[in-house]
């Protein structure tokens, strides 16, 4: 039987959290576990407290017997051993934020074939068995994109800054990146960086070639907390930056989103920032729960994205330093706007 308090170990580079000792999954109450196989970002951090959240409250209304929580180091190995012992250990079912989008589908299949419901989200696999919660990647990163060039006149320099090597949504966004940016000819990308959705990462890597660049007149990244990195890279290079940052796509971080009220309100700066939200963590708990409990779901679903403007920008201004913008889903609100999905 599983203990009733809750006990941690760090396990790989990342850690891996364990909510409430794991022998069996019997009983009545199911078992949910998360496979989380990257917990190196302010987004990955948040979206396992959201996650967290939604599952202490269904415990203690007894609609779950216990949940597990294992974070990963970004690697598709340690995930699949993860997910091997899950497996062997009887979860009722697996939301997996997945280090591949096809690398874990055997894995994934193995555990459908033992009757375990799996949710991938976020960072999605291409497993036939399991449901998939998902954002638009392509179509945010699109609109994102073209209002950022906007903001520059349609023509300039831009730096590109990926995220997580080897994950579905970095695919995803470079790809529509990519494809937007055919459609402005006067638009020269003059260095492309890897952040991996990290502030400090994406900082040091936008600093590593800003000597060896032309004027950027701007920058598109991923999110995750990469867009405050990004600001402050330009704010140490100083020189023709110092009064006049690039146009930055913002990625929802609160450190951002108060650099760029502050920025506004020095230079009249100008931006827009859009973002995955972390709070998909208890979405994709409510959901699983639900599909677990016999509600019927679509095979693929999709989340609504954060959205911050100068229109809006105030409504930010208490956030607290070091989230991302993002509500908190509730099982009322996944019922109303994920299941009812056609």
């Amino acid at each position: 039987m599983f203990r009733s308090t809750t006990r941690r170990f760090l396990m790989g580079v990342a850690g891996a959290m364990l909510a409430g000792g794991i022998a069996q999954a019997a009983g009545p109450a199911p078992v949910i576990a998360l496979s989380n196989a990257y917990y190196g970002n302010t987004w990955r951090h948040q979206m396992v407290e959201a996650f967290q959240a939604a599952a202490e409250q269904a415990k203690a209304k007894g609609d779950i017997s216990d949940y597990v929580i294992l974070n990963g180091d970004g690697s598709v190995n340690q995930q699949m051993s993860q997910m091997s012992d899950l497996i062997l250990k009887h979860v009722n079912a697996i939301v997996i934020d997945a280090a591949s989008e096809t690398a874990l589908n055997g894995i994934i299949a193995k555990a459908c074939k033992a009757g375990i419901t799996v949710l991938a989200f976020d960072s999605i696999v291409s497993a036939p068995c399991s449901y998939k919660l998902n954002f638009d990647f392509t179509g945010y990163q699109a609109q994102l994109t073209k209002e950022v060039l906007h903001l520059i006149g349609d023509k300039g320099n831009v730096i590109v800054v990926r995220g997580v090597k080897g994950s579905a949504p970095d695919h995803d966004m470079y790809e529509s990146h990519m494809a937007t940016l055919k459609q402005f000819p006067n638009v020269k990308v003059v260095a492309t960086v890897y952040g991996q959705a990290t502030g400090s990462v994406a900082q040091s890597a936008v600093a590593n070639v800003l000597p060896s660049l032309p004027h950027v007149d701007a920058v598109l990244a991923q999110g995750g907390g990469d867009d405050y990195g990004i600001a402050q890279a330009f704010e140490q290079f100083g020189g023709p930056y110092a009064n006049k940052p690039p146009v930055i796509a913002g990625g929802g971080s609160s450190n951002f989103i108060h650099w760029w009220a502050e920025q506004a309100k020095k230079n009249g700066y100008k931006t827009v920032s859009m973002n995955t939200t972390p709070g998909i963590g208890g979405a994709a708990f409510w959901l699983t729960l639900d599909i677990v409990k016999g509600a019927k779901a679509k095979n693929y679903m999709v989340m609504p994205v954060a959205t911050v403007t100068e229109s809006n920008l105030s409504e930010y201004a208490d956030m607290k330093p070091g989230t991302i913008v993002s509500p908190t889903y509730t099982n009322e609100w996944v019922e109303q706007n994920l299941l009812s999905q056609k």
